[in-house]
């Protein structure tokens, strides 16, 4: 599911379960050794989707059935999010496709987001299949989301095309799929050449109320 190399001094991850990438505690369990990995092999982090689809979000066969398993699932993600989120490298996502729901939540959590152009949706759903945001997903929400955006993307549940996601403030920059390999490295290079300690230390400082609500 999960591949992992170094190029430079950026971890490159890519996520492709052959599927939809939902969010499965496999894929918990991945990437969050991944990023552990980087703190020590790396000064910036690039994560990638599958062609198509960067995450449908947490799988549906675990949060349909409820009770203990989807909650636990839920708090695992949750800690997913928070690890990103909080995570001292710089963190750059290439968004290959789809991002829905927690996938869109990736995003979110990331320091820097390059779209790939195409008729992909991105964004929260949680409202139109009966579900409330959670107290993690509502704190990266109203840290990275527009304020101009917040009600239609939180509450109305409204799905974005990539170049809309950039105004709701889902992603940074749209670019051709082509070309979001090199865009996606280059900006995650950028961020590696700044001091590491400086970088996290401005990251967690400004981010730590939003941190506290997390958890």
């Amino acid at each position: 599911m999960l591949n992992y190399q170094t190029k430079g001094e950026v971890a490159v991850i890519h996520i492709d379960d052959g599927k939809a990438n939902a969010i499965s505690h496999a894929f918990i369990d991945q990437l969050t050794r991944a990023l552990e990995r980087a703190r020590n092999e790396a000064s910036a982090v690039a994560l990638f989707g599958r062609p198509g689809r960067f995450s449908a979000g947490f799988d549906l066969s675990v949060v349909n059935a409820g009770g203990a398993a989807a909650q636990t699932l839920a708090a695992a993600g949750g800690a997913m999010l928070k690890a990103i989120y909080s995570h001292p490298l710089p963190v750059v996502v290439g968004c290959t496709g789809h991002a829905i729901a927690a996938g869109a939540l990736i995003l979110l959590a990331a320091d820097s987001r390059i779209g790939a152009a195409g008729e992909f949706k991105i964004g929260l759903n949680e409202t139109s299949i009966g579900a409330v945001l959670p107290p993690f997903a509502l704190a990266l929400a109203d840290d990275r989301l527009s304020k101009r955006h917040q009600t239609a993307a939180i509450i109305q549940a409204e799905l974005y095309d990539p170049i809309g996601a950039v105004d709701a403030g889902f992603l940074d920059l749209v670019v051709e799929p082509s070309a979001l390999m090199e865009d996606t490295l280059a900006e995650a290079t950028r961020l590696a050449a700044l001091p590491n300690a400086a970088y996290a230390g401005n990251k967690i400082a400004i981010r730590t109320p939003f941190i506290e609500r997390m958890s």
